[in-house]
């Protein structure tokens, strides 16, 4: 696995870089040796903030933990990437076991399926439909506010594209935009 390390407020040390590329090392039997794993690490108030991003094709593994420490946060961003290997193993199997991939599937027979942590299968259990006229971002973000909703869907007057606006966890906003392949 190649490492790229961040530190967003704080100083990553070398010996950090080691502890985190050995925590990391029990991956090592599900990803080959050329998957890129983003770190970032980010220092918030009293906490310690962990992201990790790993690219797989069409896919991509994500998980961010805040705990008091900063091994804390390593150990439960491991136990969440793990997690969700464990209830995504089947799918990802289906997705990628034709193709040449950076997943090595024997491994993941090793899963224990039974795992406390996870969880049935997500269900679509409604379907809505609404409305969407053209309206800028910011008149997006407004209307947002006023249904006190964390995300709207919009059609961007500028772009004739469908926007997504969403309240980012800091209170400020975020603006999704779409990008066509």
């Amino acid at each position: 696995m190649k490492f790229t390390i961040y530190g967003k407020n704080m100083h990553i040390s070398d010996g950090l870089k080691e502890t985190l590329e050995k925590k990391f090392q029990k991956f090592d039997r599900y990803f080959d040796k050329e998957t890129e794993v983003y770190v970032t690490f980010k220092k918030e108030k009293s906490y310690q903030v962990i992201e990790v991003t790993i690219p797989l094709g069409k896919t991509i593994l994500r998980a961010e933990e805040k705990t008091d420490s900063t091994m804390g946060s390593i150990e439960a961003v491991i136990d969440k990437l793990e997690g969700q290997l464990r209830k995504y193993k089947t799918k990802l199997r289906k997705r990628y076991e034709a193709q040449d991939s950076k997943l090595k599937f024997e491994a993941f027979d090793d899963l224990d399926e039974k795992s406390a942590d996870v969880m049935d299968e997500p269900k679509i259990v409604r379907t809505k439909k609404f409305a969407i006229k053209p309206m800028s971002a910011e008149e997006a973000a407004m209307q947002m506010d006023l249904l006190e909703h964390d995300f709207f869907v919009f059609l961007n007057a500028e772009t004739d594209d469908v926007n997504v606006v969403y309240r980012r966890k800091n209170g400020d906003y975020g603006l999704i935009e779409p990008t066509f392949a």
